[in-house]
C-alpha cells in the first residue's frame, strides 16, 4: 500500500473566471469611455481598470484580467482606446503602455494582498495606492515611454515629455480605484482570500 505524497494540483475555480471575466469587460469598457488626445496621446480611463483588477482580485486574477483584455483586443475586438484594435495598436506608438498593463496588474495585485493581509485599516489604502505608484513609475512609463521610443518615432527625451502630464492624472485615477478597492474589500472581505 503506498500513500501518495504529492500536493493536490491548484485548479482555477468557475468564480475566479468569472471575475477575470467582469474585470476584462470593465477595463474594456472603461477604455470605450470617450476620451481625448493629450500631447497626441489619448487620455483612457483604462488605467482605473487595470489598477482595480489588482487591487480587486489580487496579482494573478487581476493580471489574468487585464492579459485576457490585451488578448481580446489584439485578437481584433475594437476594445482599446478609440475603438481600435488589432496587433497594430500593440506595436503602435501607444503599444508600450497596453503591453505593460498585464505586468502592473500583478505588482498592484502583490501590493493588495499585503493591503488586505491583517484586514482594512487606513493603511490598506496608503498600501493599494503605493501598489499603483510603483506599477506606474517602474513599469507603465517606462514600458510606455518605449513604446512612444520604438513605434512612435520619438527620442527618449521627447517621448518622456509627452508622458509626464498623464503622471498626475494617473494619480487621480489610482486614488479612485484605491478608494473602490477598498470598498469591494470591506463588502467582500475574503475576495482576495482565495
Amino acid at each position: 500500500m503506498s500513500v501518495d505524497t504529492a500536493a493536490p494540483a491548484r485548479t482555477l475555480a468557475p468564480a475566479d473566471l468569472a471575475y477575470v471575466a467582469v474585470f476584462a469587460a470593465l477595463i474594456a469598457a472603461l477604455a470605450l469611455v470617450p476620451s481625448f488626445l493629450l500631447a497626441g496621446v489619448p487620455f483612457s480611463f483604462a488605467v482605473i481598470g487595470v489598477a482595480l483588477a489588482g487591487l480587486a482580485l489580487g496579482p494573478w486574477r487581476g493580471a489574468a484580467a487585464v492579459g485576457l483584455y490585451v488578448a481580446a483586443g489584439a485578437a481584433g475586438l475594437p476594445i482599446f482606446s478609440g475603438g481600435r484594435a488589432g496587433l497594430g495598436t500593440l506595436f503602435g506608438p501607444t503599444g508600450g503602455y497596453i503591453l505593460s498593463f498585464t505586468l502592473a496588474a500583478l505588482v498592484i495585485g502583490a501590493f493588495a494582498r499585503l493591503a488586505v493581509r491583517r484586514g482594512i485599516t487606513s493603511r490598506s489604502l496608503v498600501w493599494m495606492l503605493a501598489g499603483c505608484v510603483v506599477a506606474r513609475l517602474a513599469l507603465i512609463l517606462p514600458l510606455g515611454v518605449a513604446g512612444l521610443h520604438l513605434w512612435g518615432g520619438m527620442g527618449i527625451r521627447e517621448a518622456l515629455l509627452v508622458d509626464l502630464p498623464f503622471i498626475p492624472l494617473d494619480l487621480i485615477k489610482f486614488v479612485v480605484a484605491a478608494l473602490l478597492a477598498v470598498s469591494v474589500h470591506k463588502a467582500f472581505p475574503r475576495l482576495l482570500g482565495r
